[in-house]
C-alpha cells in the first residue's frame, strides 16, 4: 500500500513513489484527461498543449484560450506527463492534473497568479435552447471557466456558463497532488526496458500513449486511439495498428479495443477508410492506408489478448485484404498501386508517404511498399488462421502472400540499383531510391543475396547512410529535405527495417539502427520535452525547423500551418517497443 502525500513535500513524496518519470516539458507538449482514467471528449476540443513557458496552457477549443500563470519565480520542472505537471517555484511545489475530461485543477503559490485569455471568434453555433451541436469541423461549442483560491485554481468545460462555472468549483475543492498520484500510479503498468538507462525515455513514451487514448465516443464503441489529440484528433488506420502493437504490452484489451474501433468503421465493401470521426465521417475522398490490420492483431492477441477476439476479426480482416487486392491492382499483376491525387504537396495521403518524390510524377505506379504491407499482412492473416486451428484457410492466405511477393521479387528489384524500386504501369522503373525499398526484409522468401545488397545501400554513404538513419529518400536524390517524406528519418519505417534485418539473420545491423533510432529520439526529446513526428536525417536541423509539405515558418500555430506534429502517438508508441526489444 502507498503512503499519503507528505503534506510538507507532496512533489517529494511523488518523485520518490514513482521514479524516473519525464522530467522534460516543450512547446506543444500535449497535455489533456487520458481515455485510459475514463470518459473523453474529443468534440468539445478541451485538449491543452504547453504554450512557451511550461505552466502556460493553449487550450484547443474552437475558441481558442490561453492560461496564465504568473509565478514570483519560474518552476523548475520535475514531472512531465501528459496529465501531471509538477515541479518547483522557488521552495514552494506546483502542480497541474485533470479531474476529469472536462475539468482541469492546480496547486499553485499563494502568490502566483491566473488569467484565462481568450482568442478567435467562436466558430460554429449551438442550436435552438441552446443545446450544443456537432459543427462543420466536429466540434461542440461550449464555455470555458477559469476559478482561483487561495493556492488553488481550477479551469473547466460545460455546455453552458452554468455547467462549467460548477465543474470549476467543485475542481476547488479537489486534490491536486491525490489526483496527480492516481494519474500516475498507471506507470506503474510500463513493462521495464530491455536495457537500463533509458527509463525516463521510455515514461515518456508511455506518456504520449496514455494521452492520446480516448474512449467511447459519438461513433465509437468502445476506447479507440489518436496519433495526437492535436491536431490529428480523429482515428487513423495505420496509426492505429502501431498504437495497438504497443499498447497490447501494457494493457492488451485495451489495445484490442483501439483495433476492434478501426475495423468497425469497415464498409460494406471491405474497405477499412484511412481515418474516421467521433461524428462518424469520413475525411475526403474514399482511400484507404498501407495493410497492417492482420499484424497488429496477431501482435495483440500474441500479447495476451483475447483469442476471440481473433475469431471476430478474422473474416473483416478477409474482407479488407480482398479489397485491396481487388480495388488496388489495376493491372492485374500482383502488385499493389497506392491511389494518387492532384494536390502536389500530397499525392498518396492513402500510402501514409504523402509527399514521397516517388509520387511526384503523379501517375499510378506498382509500388513497394504497398506490396509488400499486403504480402505481409496475408502471412499474418494466415497465423491468424492457424491459431484458430484453420489450417486449410492458413494455407489459402500463405499462397496469396507468396503470389506477391513473388512479383515483388520479380519485378521490383531493380538490377542496376541494386534495391527495391517502383514501376509505372509501362513497366518502367521510376528510378526513386526511397525508405520503401527496405520494406521487402519483412518478407520471409527474400533471397539472402538481395538482404546483403539492401545493408550495402543501408550503409552506403552516398544513399541511405546518413547521420540519422534512415532518410525517407536517398540523400543522392535532388529533392532531398527535410520536408516530411522527402528525406527525414520516421520511426516507424525504422522499426520495419530493423525487423525484417532480424527475421534475416542480420541481428548486429539490427541493434544498430535500433540504437541509432533511439538516440535521436531521446536526444531530441531532451532538448525540447516532446516527441516528434519526423527527424532531419542529417541531424543538424532541429525538429520545429523542418519544412512540412512546404515552408513552415514560424511562430508555432497549428492553426496557422501544420509544422512536424508534436507528441506523436506512432513515434512514443515503437520507440517503447525498441526500448522493450519487441
Amino acid at each position: 500500500m502507498t503512503n499519503p502525500l507528505s503534506a510538507a513535500d507532496p512533489l517529494g513524496d511523488l518523485l520518490a513513489r514513482f521514479p524516473n518519470l519525464p522530467d522534460v516539458a516543450g512547446e506543444g507538449l500535449l497535455f489533456a484527461f487520458s481515455g485510459l482514467d475514463g470518459a473523453t471528449c474529443t468534440a468539445s476540443g478541451f485538449v491543452a498543449a504547453i504554450d512557451g513557458k511550461p505552466f502556460n496552457l493553449l487550450i484547443h477549443t474552437p475558441q481558442r484560450r490561453r492560461l496564465r500563470l504568473q509565478f514570483p519565480s519560474d518552476p523548475a520542472v520535475a514531472i512531465a506527463t501528459g496529465d501531471v505537471l509538477a515541479g518547483r517555484s522557488a521552495n514552494t511545489p506546483v502542480v497541474l492534473t485533470w479531474t476529469a475530461w472536462h475539468t482541469l485543477v492546480g496547486a499553485i503559490p499563494a502568490d502566483a497568479s491566473a488569467e484565462l485569455v481568450e482568442e478567435d471568434e467562436v466558430r460554429g453555433e449551438a442550436e435552438a435552447g441552446g443545446v450544443p451541436r456537432y459543427v462543420a469541423d466536429g466540434f461542440l461549442v461550449g464555455v470555458v471557466v477559469l476559478r482561483t483560491g487561495p493556492g488553488r485554481i481550477a479551469l473547466a468545460w460545460g455546455k453552458d456558463s452554468a455547467e462549467a462555472t460548477a465543474r470549476a468549483d467543485a475542481g476547488l475543492n479537489a486534490d491536486p497532488w491525490a489526483i496527480a498520484g492516481k494519474r500516475l500510479e498507471w506507470f506503474r503498468k510500463v513493462p521495464p526496458a530491455l536495457r537500463s538507462g533509458r527509463e525516463r525515455l521510455l515514461n515518456k513514451c508511455a506518456a504520449v500513449m496514455r494521452v492520446n487514448s480516448c474512449t467511447t465516443e459519438g461513433s465509437f464503441r468502445q476506447a479507440w486511439s489518436t496519433p495526437d489529440r492535436v491536431p490529428h484528433r480523429h482515428c487513423w488506420l495505420w496509426d492505429s495498428c502501431f498504437h495497438s502493437v504497443a499498447m497490447a504490452q501494457i494493457e492488451p484489451a485495451t489495445a484490442w479495443s483501439w483495433l476492434k474501433s478501426m475495423l468497425d468503421a469497415q464498409t460494406d465493401d471491405g474497405m477499412v477508410p484511412i481515418t474516421t470521426t467521433v461524428a462518424g465521417t469520413k475525411l475526403g475522398k474514399p482511400m484507404t492506408q498501407p495493410p497492417l490490420l492482420a499484424w497488429a492483431v496477431l501482435e495483440t492477441v500474441r500479447a495476451g489478448g483475447d483469442r476471440a477476439a481473433a475469431t471476430w476479426a478474422v473474416p473483416r480482416l478477409e474482407r479488407y485484404l480482398e479489397w485491396d487486392l481487388r480495388n488496388r491492382d489495376r493491372n492485374r499483376n500482383d502488385l499493389l498501386e497506392w491511389d494518387i491525387e492532384g494536390n502536389p504537396r500530397c499525392r498518396s495521403g492513402e500510402s501514409g508517404l504523402d509527399n514521397s518524390p516517388r509520387f511526384d510524377e503523379a501517375g499510378v505506379v506498382d509500388a513497394v511498399d504497398f506490396s509488400v504491407f499486403a504480402a505481409h499482412d496475408c502471412l499474418c492473416l494466415a497465423d491468424l488462421h492457424q491459431m484458430l486451428g484453420k489450417e486449410n484457410a492458413a494455407e489459402f492466405w500463405r499462397m496469396r502472400s507468396r503470389a506477391i511477393s513473388q512479383q515483388v521479387h520479380a519485378q521490383l528489384w531493380n538490377h542496376d540499383h541494386g534495391f527495391y524500386e517502383d514501376r509505372d504501369l509501362q513497366g518502367r522503373f521510376t528510378g526513386v531510391r526511397a525508405v520503401s525499398g527496405f520494406m521487402p526484409l519483412l518478407l520471409p522468401d527474400l533471397p539472402a543475396d538481395r538482404a546483403r545488397r539492401l545493408v550495402t545501400m543501408l550503409d552506403d554513404p552516398a544513399h541511405f547512410a546518413a547521420p540519422v538513419p534512415v532518410p525517407s529518400v536517398s540523400l543522392s536524390h535532388p529533392t532531398f529535405s527535410t520536408d516530411m517524406w522527402r528525406g527525414p528519418m520516421w520511426v516507424n519505417m525504422n522499426y520495419f527495417i530493423v525487423h525484417g534485418l532480424r527475421r534475416h539473420g542480420l541481428e548486429d545491423r539490427s541493434v544498430r539502427l535500433a540504437e541509432a533510432t533511439l538516440t535521436e529520439v531521446e536526444r531530441r526529446w531532451r532538448e525540447s520535452g516532446v516527441l516528434f513526428e519526423f527527424f532531419d536525417a542529417k541531424g543538424a536541423v532541429a525538429p520545429p525547423a523542418c519544412d512540412r509539405k512546404g515552408p513552415v515558418g514560424s511562430p508555432f500555430d497549428y492553426r496557422r500551418r501544420y509544422s512536424v506534429i508534436r507528441d506523436y502517438h506512432w513515434t512514443a508508441a515503437l520507440t517503447a517497443c525498441l526500448l522493450w526489444g519487441r
